[in-house]
């Protein structure tokens, strides 16, 4: 199986440093970008052109739902996975809405978030 080339599009530093050095390690998953701008994120995808997308809704600009927007419509190529701190009902509904194919919460266990990046396809 090839690896899943993967976006990585978070304005949280710390969390985006800790999943791209997480996810680097596993095999299963090429990191071809990280970014905490979503508007470099879109141009990086488009150009880069990643299996998926994992996108932190929660930012501190509050344009997090509107970067999934962006993606699902000018990606078509991409999966989006929305990675979260935590649930909030009405964002996962608007989420699924705008194209995510999942709505996960950021204390995922590598392993697990491993399998979630691989069971897409597309």
């Amino acid at each position: 199986m090839n690896p899943k080339r993967l976006l990585i599009i978070d304005d949280h530093d710390d969390v985006r440093e800790a999943l791209e050095a997480r996810l680097s390690a596993a095999p299963e998953i090429d990191v071809v970008g990280c970014t905490s701008s979503w508007e470099v994120g879109l141009q990086r995808a488009l150009k880069l052109e990643p299996d998926v997308v994992l996108l932190e809704t929660k930012r501190t600009d509050g344009e997090g739902l509107e970067a999934l927007q962006c993606l699902a419509d000018r990606c078509a190529g991409a999966e989006v996975i929305v990675l979260t701190s935590y649930l909030d009902a009405e964002e996962r509904d608007v989420a699924w809405s705008n194209g995510a194919a999942r709505y996960l919460l950021k204390d995922i266990d590598t392993d697990r978030l491993v399998k979630e990046i691989q069971s897409l396809t597309q």
